[in-house]
């Protein structure tokens, strides 16, 4: 069966194949990993085939991908669909959010190496393989941590972020040290016994994966940019940004870094009081008249 044509006017990745072919075996003649990707969606058909159409195309030779939708009304079911046959599964129904999806996934996986990828990131070519070597570098560890590139639906580049520190304080500190999920790579096993996403949390519960794997056992660092990840003003960390960051705030004292804790909130704190002071340079102009009604909306000036 042929694999399906990019929608019509799509250049480049992923629409385009544009990684390396793999041969059946590693270098060394052992076996390549077993990668299972979870990509859990809602209402993402705008996003969600550039995702897929990422996964598949990575022409890995041992990949496992299934798909966890959440119930979607949109065109997201009829683009699944059409990849059905590339799918080692996929369902549609109403579930708890974001977490459930991913653990409903990851109950299903039977992958060494266990990954999640939201339906509006996708990996870069050749990122599986450079996990796979990765891997065989170094066995010890139980996560594999490489960087990632910040686009605009426009597909220009925002940023281009690797990690610095992989340790529990590094970790910690996401606000400074640039680590972004889709990069991230874990053994299964060692996602399994911390007890996989936690489901209560709504925006954070990757840093909370983390820093409950990191007391298992070592991160290591892929050197090299991994996943592209979408920032656009209707992601949930984008839309809901006060809500993501009290929850961040909240997951760092429970896990005992309340220094972490304490910076993150100062640095709100101070941006905040720097917005603040930008806007009573406003007022003394005449736009402020035109601006004062949404400053007053938005809590940055007073209500009379």
């Amino acid at each position: 069966m042929d694999f399906p044509s990019p929608p019509k006017g799509k250049k480049g990745w992923p629409w385009e194949n544009l990684s390396e072919p793999l041969p059946e075996t590693m270098p060394d003649g052992k076996p390549w990993p077993r990668i299972s990707i979870v990509t859990p969606s809602y209402n993402q058909g705008r996003f969600i085939e550039k995702t897929i159409r990422s996964v598949l195309l990575q022409g890995y030779p041992n990949l496992e991908y299934i798909i966890i939708d959440g119930g979607s009304n949109d065109e997201s079911v009829d683009i699944i669909k059409k990849y059905e046959p590339w799918l080692s599964y996929w369902v549609s129904e109403p579930d708890r959010g974001q977490a459930h999806a991913i653990n409903k996934g990851l109950n299903r996986a039977t992958g060494e190496i266990f990954h999640w990828l939201n339906s509006d990131d996708q990996l870069l070519p050749g990122a599986l393989a450079e996990v796979a070597r990765a891997i065989r570098r170094e066995p010890d560890a139980i996560g594999w941590v490489g960087g990632s590139v910040c686009m605009d639906t426009a597909d220009k580049v925002l940023d281009i972020l690797l990690p610095k520190n992989l340790d529990a304080e590094g970790l910690s500190d996401w606000l400074n040290n640039s680590i972004y999920q889709p990069g991230f790579f874990a053994l299964t096993r060692a996602v399994l016994d911390s007890g996989g996403v936690e489901e209560s949390l709504h925006y954070v519960f990757d840093v909370d994966l983390w820093l409950r794997l990191c007391k298992r056992g070592r991160f290591s660092l892929i050197n090299k940019e991994l996943a592209r990840v979408l920032i656009h003003p209707d992601a949930k960390t984008q839309a809901q940004a006060h809500k993501s960051i009290a929850e961040h705030v909240t997951v760092l004292f429970k896990h005992g870094y309340e220094e972490q804790a304490r910076s993150m909130v100062e640095l709100i704190v101070f941006r905040e009081r720097n917005l603040r002071r930008k806007v009573e340079r406003v007022t003394s102009t005449f736009s402020y008249r035109i601006l004062r009604p949404l400053l007053r909306f938005l809590g940055l000036v007073e209500k009379t």
